[in-house]
C-alpha cells in the first residue's frame, strides 16, 4: 500500500503515528483503572461500576492491544489485561448483554488471545461467541439486537446495522472450534442485512423490525439517525467495514460489492469538506460524527487490499482525506488530556451526545494508522 501513497500522505502517517504513540503512552498509565466512554474536563470517564455492560467497553482495551502489537511496550499490555479482568463482571449481567458482545470482547480478548495465546482470553471470547449465536432467530434468519424494550416496543424481532461489526467473533469461533454453525449463522444474518438494511442507492436503514415468528418486516425505526428514510453516517460506516470484514472471512463476493456500494454513497455524501455530518439526510445543523469517518476509513483501507490495481486509489485517497481532515480539524495532541479525536455524536436526538468525545473514535483513528503503517494482524 505504501507505493500508492503520496509523499505528503506518507509523511503525515508517520508524524501522526508518533504523536499518537507519545500521547497514548501517557494515557495508558493514567487511565489504567478506567473503562472510558466519554471524557470529563478532558480526562476519561469511567463506566466500570454503573456501565460494565456498555457496548463500547472493548474499545479501550482493544486500543491498548493495538498499541502493544505495534510497539511491544508493556504498559499497554498491563492496561489491556487489567480491563479484561474488570469486564468479566459483565458476563454476570446476562439480561444486559445484547448483540454487542463482539465489540466488547473481540477487540479485547480476541486481540489478547491472538497476541499471547492466553487461555483466559480464549475462554472469554468463546463465551461471547456462544452468547451471540444464541441470539439467532432461525425462522427469520437474523440475530436479535437487544433484550429490553425500546420506545415502548418489544424488540424480539429487531435487527440493527451495527451487528455486522459483531459477526467476526462468530467467524473466529467457527475456525477455532472447527464448527460451521457459527459461520453459517453469521452469513445468514449478513445476507438478511444485505437485503433488508441496505437500500438500492447504497444508503442504509439503522433498525428493521421483523415479526419474530416468520421473519417478515413489519416496520423500521430511525434509531440514531434523523428520521426514517434518512442516512445515519455511522450506520453507513458500519456497513462499509462490516461487509468487507465478512468478505475477508468468507470470500462471498456480494459482501465486497455491498461494502463498495456503501463506500461510494459515503464518499459522495462527505466529499465537499470530508467532515462527516451525523446524518447525510438531515438539516444542516452542524452536527458531526468524526467516528463515522474514521470507521469508514478503516473499511476503505481494507477494500484497497481487495480490489484491482486501478481501483485502489479511489478508496485509499478517500480514506486519507477523511483521516487527514478529521485530524487537522478535531484532534487534541495535548498530553494533559486523555481524548484524541473530538466531534463525534452518539445519536441525532440525544443532544448531550452531539459533537463530543467518544472512545471508539480514538480506537478507529489508531486502527487506521496502524494499518497504514503496515502493522499486523487485523484483530477483527
Amino acid at each position: 500500500m505504501k507505493e500508492l501513497l503520496t509523499c505528503e500522505q506518507f509523511d503525515w502517517i508517520n508524524q501522526t503515528w508518533n504523536k499518537l504513540e507519545e500521547k497514548l503512552s501517557v494515557t495508558a498509565v493514567r487511565s489504567r483503572d478506567k473503562i472510558p466512554f466519554h471524557s470529563k474536563d478532558g480526562l476519561h470517564d469511567d463506566t466500570k461500576e454503573d456501565g460494565i455492560n456498555c457496548w463500547t467497553n472493548g474499545f479501550w482495551p482493544g486500543l491498548m492491544w493495538l498499541m502493544y502489537s505495534a510497539t511491544g511496550k508493556e504498559d499497554y499490555r498491563k492496561t489491556a489485561e487489567h480491563i479484561e479482568d474488570l469486564l468479566d463482571r459483565a458476563f454476570m449481567n446476562f439480561d444486559k448483554l445484547g448483540h454487542d458482545v463482539g465489540f466488547m470482547w473481540r477487540l479485547a480478548s480476541g486481540a489478547d488471545y491472538q497476541l499471547t495465546g492466553s487461555e483466559k482470553a480464549k475462554n472469554r471470547q468463546s463465551i461471547a461467541a456462544n452468547h451471540l449465536i444464541a441470539r439467532y432467530n432461525p425462522t427469520g434468519e437474523f440475530i436479535r439486537a437487544w433484550n429490553a424494550e425500546r420506545d415502548g416496543e418489544k424488540t424480539t424481532g429487531w435487527t440493527i446495522i451495527d451487528t455486522m461489526m459483531n459477526l467476526p467473533i462468530l467467524y473466529w469461533a467457527s475456525r477455532e472450534y472447527d464448527d460451521p454453525r457459527f459461520k453459517d449463522v453469521a452469513m445468514r444474518h449478513a445476507d438478511n442485512t444485505m437485503v433488508n438494511h441496505v437500500r438500492p442507492d447504497g444508503s442504509v436503514r439503522h433498525i428493521v423490525k421483523h415479526d419474530p415468528t416468520n421473519g417478515e418486516i413489519v416496520g423500521e425505526s430511525a434509531g440514531q439517525g434523523y428520521e426514517i428514510g434518512s442516512a445515519w453516517s455511522r450506520g453507513q460506516s458500519w456497513i462499509i467495514y462490516g461487509f468487507v470484514l465478512s468478505y475477508i472471512h468468507t470470500g462471498k463476493v456480494e459482501y465486497l460489492d455491498t461494502a463498495k456500494k456503501a463506500a461510494h454513497y459515503f464518499i459522495a455524501a462527505v466529499c465537499e469538506d470530508w467532515l462527516p455530518r451525523q446524518d447525510f439526510r438531515a438539516p444542516e445543523e452542524g452536527i458531526y460524527d468524526a467516528s463515522a469517518g474514521l470507521i469508514a476509513a478503516c473499511g476503505m483501507i481494507e477494500i484497497v487490499k481487495l480490489v484491482p490495481e486501478y481501483e485502489k486509489k479511489l478508496y485509499l485517497n478517500a480514506a486519507m482525506k477523511l483521516l487527514m481532515t478529521i485530524e487537522r480539524e478535531w484532534a487534541d495532541w495535548s498530553e494533559d488530556t486523555d481524548f484524541i479525536i473530538n466531534n463525534s455524536t452518539g445519536s441525532y436526538k440525544g443532544k448531550k451526545s452531539h459533537n463530543t468525545y467518544l472512545i471508539y473514535a480514538d480506537y478507529y483513528f489508531a486502527e487506521a494508522l496502524y494499518k497504514l503503517k503496515g502493522y499486523e494482524p487485523l484483530f477483527w
